[in-house]
């Protein structure tokens, strides 16, 4: 929805030559850090500073709810001693409005506001009544008191670093720069794959820290029921709102359920026709001979919703012309091209006045979609269920049926060491993230790597996650939380996330992370998340949420298997992703950034493009990705430990 950054001054600042000490050079850092972060809010732009300007917020605006300019933030009490910059949507705020009219002055309708109103009824605790996505800054002048949070899943990105003696919070790392934050790259969290699944990311110093009483139908019944009630929250806006589709099962039920609430009086964002045809959803649509198009599914069940349909087509030129932007928006590399469809898509949403988007984010992590997922959920008998118990001869049965599928998941579990095994229960995740940390580096960079990648990622969970593990969870609900720990908060909410929808003003609500159905769907007994068929002797991932989400799909999308929405792998040589990567590559480039192999990257483009290698691409482009991020933020060249400096970097 927005952007923040804020400051607050710790002491006097000795010594330190990147930070202002007086009260216009930090309104010019700040302006210059909200400058950054322009394009996630430009309707408006507002700043706070104490009068000894040790304290300051601000805040650009995407105006979702409450057009008028009562709504531009910062937002204070009417004694002027409580003041917040929020960035997201807050659900339930009305409610919230009519609770607490008697005891406060609200000045405008937004649903941000409430923050400022809860705070002083509740104290901190009232993070607990918050339901949304968002991440906020509170200053109590009277308490003295500075304080940020963001939401359970981290949907909206909050990062925070130290300059000298100034703690500095933003909604995207690159607001730090105008405040003379130096990024130095992390050799060893880069190693370690730790950026991507603990509390460390790839600038030094960067952190972000039973028997189920139901029957299967009531279980069936309350999923459908938490989930229309998170849609139909996530409707509420004075501006246009879409939805993103794809040919699977997680968005096309979040339009189908769009579409049951709008024909029952829902409004539907500033739209007030009630008509079904002024849904628009929108589409990425990759090359017909790809393998990886799905359009024409998407396309079948819009026209079977009867919602307008929006496919945005993403060539190899559009994929190259995106590249540079994806990575420094995103600011992290990811070895695939979903981050450009996101961007394209987002652009088209833009371009036909949509300001919230509703997207399928958080169903996977939840409801057991991931083909991952399977041999964990085999790994121990669901007693939680106890009518699964007796089909486990016949999950043996249909595993060995799949032994190649089970090969091929497994893979690398065997480099595992046995206490890591151990630690997270024989569960697999660890080997799969694999493909992070298995990058062309510099062979002075393995000194660095002090724990093997599986390692490092058990570690990061802590010990009493890790005994949850060990002797409580079932590994299917253990995996489930590496996902959610990992994969969906460092890779998916930012990749294929809000820094990327932002980029167009575009801001993106995911109903499945709803903490009502999240925690719903976390209580969920594994065999009904992934449930035996002794017919085909095969297993159903997301049978729960498949049954639930039924009305609301078509046949075909109900029928259909798991299939992760990723885009192409190869692409002809000469090309425009080619002539990208190899103008990216270059042997200086490649070098300036300290920590890889020139040889072995140039031998990864060229297979990549000559022979077809689709891991050689994702290890070409990933290094591309650095490369960029690299230039863009102008990162010193990574050295031997023996030549490298100590600094401090951004936390989240």
């Amino acid at each position: 929805m927005c952007g923040l950054t804020a400051f607050l001054t710790v002491g006097g600042i000795p010594g330190c030559v990147h930070c202002a000490n007086n009260g216009p050079g930090l309104e010019k850092q700040l302006e210059e850090s909200l400058d950054l972060v322009n394009h996630r809010g430009p309707d408006a732009r507002g700043r706070w500073f104490s009068t000894d300007h040790r304290v300051g917020l601000g805040h650009v605006r995407l105006s979702i709810v409450d057009l008028s300019s009562a709504g531009n933030q910062p937002f204070h009490d009417s004694e002027g001693a409580i003041h917040a910059v929020v960035n997201g949507e807050l659900y339930d705020h009305e409610e919230y409005r009519t609770e607490l009219a008697q005891e406060y002055d609200f000045k405008s309708n937004s649903d941000c506001e409430i923050v400022i109103a809860l705070y002083r009824h509740y104290g901190i605790s009232f993070l607990n009544k918050l339901r949304g996505e968002f991440a906020l800054v509170l200053y109590d002048a009277n308490r003295k008191l500075f304080f940020t949070a963001r939401d359970r899943y981290g949907i909206k990105s909050l990062y925070y670093t130290m300059v000298g003696n100034r703690l500095l919070v933003a909604t995207e790392m690159k607001s730090f720069l105008p405040f003379g934050w130096k990024p130095e790259w992390d050799v060893t969290a880069i190693r370690e794959g730790v950026w991507m699944n603990g509390s460390q990311m790839l600038f030094k110093g960067v952190q972000r820290r039973t028997v189920y009483p139901h029957s299967e139908e009531e279980v069936i019944e309350r999923v459908r029921e938490l989930m229309l009630d998170a849609v139909r929250v996530r409707l509420r806006a004075d501006v246009g709102l879409g939805i993103y589709l794809s040919g699977g099962l997680d968005s096309s039920a979040i339009a189908g359920m769009a579409v049951k609430l709008v024909q029952e009086g829902t409004k539907l964002g500033n739209d007030t026709s009630g008509e079904r045809s002024k849904i628009d959803c929108f589409t990425v649509q990759f090359e017909k001979d790809s393998g990886f198009d799905e359009s024409d599914i998407a396309r079948r069940t819009a026209e079977w919703l009867g919602v307008g349909y929006h496919p945005v087509y993403l060539d190899e030129e559009a994929i190259a012309a995106r590249l540079e932007d994806t990575v420094w928006y995103s600011e992290i590399p990811a070895a695939n091209v979903n981050g450009m469809g996101r961007l394209a898509v987002a652009e088209a949403a833009h371009a036909m006045g949509k300001k919230v988007i509703l997207t399928g984010e958080g169903s996977d992590e939840h409801f057991s979609g991931y083909s991952d997922l399977l041999p964990n959920f085999l790994l121990e008998p669901d007693y939680s269920w106890p009518q699964s118990l007796a089909k486990q001869s016949d999950f043996a049965e249909a595993w060995k049926v799949m032994e190649e599928r089970n090969q091929i998941l497994a893979m690398g579990m065997d480099e595992v060491a046995g206490p890591t095994k151990r630690m997270l229960n024989n569960t697999t995740l660890c080997a799969r993230l694999s493909t992070f940390t298995t990058l062309p580096y510099s062979s002075w960079t393995d000194q660095l790597a002090l724990r093997s990648p599986a390692t490092a990622f058990a570690e990061n969970f802590g010990v009493q996650v890790l005994h949850k593990m060990m002797e409580k969870w079932h590994p299917l609900h253990s995996t489930q939380y590496q996902w959610m720990k990992s994969v969906l908060a460092n890779y998916i909410l930012r990749y294929i996330g809000d820094n990327i929808d932002m980029v167009h003003q575009i801001e993106t609500r995911p109903p499945f992370l709803d903490h009502y159905v999240t925690e719903y769907a976390n209580n969920i007994p594994p065999s009904l998340k992934i449930k035996y068929d002794p017919e085909s002797k095969t297993f159903r991932e997301k049978n729960i949420l498949r049954e639930a989400m039924k009305p609301f799909v078509t046949e075909e999308i109900y029928n259909r298997t798991k299939h992760p929405f990723v885009g192409p792998f190869t692409y002809q040589e000469d090309g425009p992703v080619h002539k990208s990567l190899k103008r990216l590559l270059t042997e200086e480039n490649v070098n300036q950034l300290g920590f890889f192999d020139n040889d072995r990257v140039q031998s990864d483009l060229v297979k990549a493009f000559r022979d077809k290698d689709g891991v050689c691409f994702q290890r070409a482009l990933a290094v591309a990705q650095y490369v960029v991020l690299g230039q863009r933020f102008r990162v010193k060249k990574a050295q031997d430990p023996g030549c490298s400096e100590t600094s401090s970097g951004p936390h989240v």
